[in-house]
């Protein structure tokens, strides 16, 4: 196996006899796959989102919510022949589509699973945007739509809280590759997405700048080729951070102060979540359960 340097990080890794900063290997893992109907509606729809967990992260955010799956430290490793089964698995479950999860660091296996037929279902790539371009580009025609987090416009407050150095220089070039390869969004009959790129930003506790700096971006960079989603659902984690703010939820004054200067921005196509949302529940087992 190539040393792996798919994303911004290029560790270099041997990943046939190691792991790289993601914490797997080059076999793909997975800690879950089921149908998951908590994603905004034009992907959860009625029959829910076909949503594939992949073990392991490139990044390394002190607040991950999913930490023992981000870590790698659930996992089952499968065959992309097994892979594919699990599409079609889903896919006669009811799912709307194929949601690719954390899915970077396996983009390799993901387009050797996606070229054999074009799945009968959109498919969606789910990721934190720390990203390469020319990685994504492996990705044209293959994958319907992104759903990339824009976490960060500091690169300082992104190195310190997810170990991302230099964070917004790929992400913001890598949101412009999945437009140029989509186009704007486009709808069925039944508002579902079928093409087209959803902008996720997670609102934290304590650092409410970073968001209406992301706002901006989104408002000046991109506009209405994509659609945008504000998030609530920041949970703290069980381990105390030294972070004091991330400690807590989002209160109900910051999230209003968030959604306020979205609306303040122009940013009329996308979704704001209810601040009810940061629940636990909202977290799905990750039980290896479909694997």
């Amino acid at each position: 196996m190539e040393k792996c340097n798919l994303c911004p990080r290029n560790c270099n890794a041997d990943r046939e006899n190691s792991v790289g900063f993601c914490k797997v290997s080059g076999k793909i893992s997975l800690g879950r796959a089921g149908l998951h109907f908590w994603e905004e509606p034009c992907i959860s729809g009625t029959g829910g989102s076909g949503t594939v967990f992949f073990s392991g992260c490139n990044m390394g955010c002190v607040f991950c919510q999913n930490m023992l799956l981000s870590r790698g430290r659930i996992k089952k490793e499968i065959s992309v022949k097994r892979l594919r089964e699990i599409f079609y698995e889903l896919i006669d479950d009811g799912a709307d589509n194929i949601n690719l999860v954390t899915p970077s660091h396996f983009v390799s296996e993901i387009v050797k699973a996606l070229s054999e037929e074009k799945l009968p279902v959109p498919v969606v790539y789910n990721t934190s945007s720390y990203e390469k371009t020319e990685t994504l580009r492996r990705l044209e025609g293959l994958v319907d739509i992104y759903i990339p987090d824009l976490k960060y416009i500091d690169d300082g407050l992104a190195e310190a809280l997810s170990s991302a150095v230099g964070y917004s220089s790929f992400a913001v070039p890598a949101i412009h590759e999945m437009i140029r390869q989509t186009g704007k969004p486009v709808f069925d009959e039944d508002d579902m997405l079928l093409r087209g790129v959803i902008i996720r930003h997670l609102v934290l506790p304590g650092y409410i700048e970073n968001t209406y700096d992301v706002i901006d971006k989104v408002s000046d960079e991109f506009g209405d080729s994509v659609l945008f989603s504000l998030m609530s659902q920041y949970t703290p984690p069980a381990e105390k951070l030294k972070y004091p703010s991330l400690n807590r939820r989002l209160s109900e004054e910051e999230y209003e102060s968030a959604v306020n200067y979205m609306y303040l921005s122009g940013i009329e196509n996308g979704f704001v979540q209810e601040l009810s949302s940061a629940k636990e529940e909202y977290t799905p087992d990750f039980d290896l359960s479909g694997v």
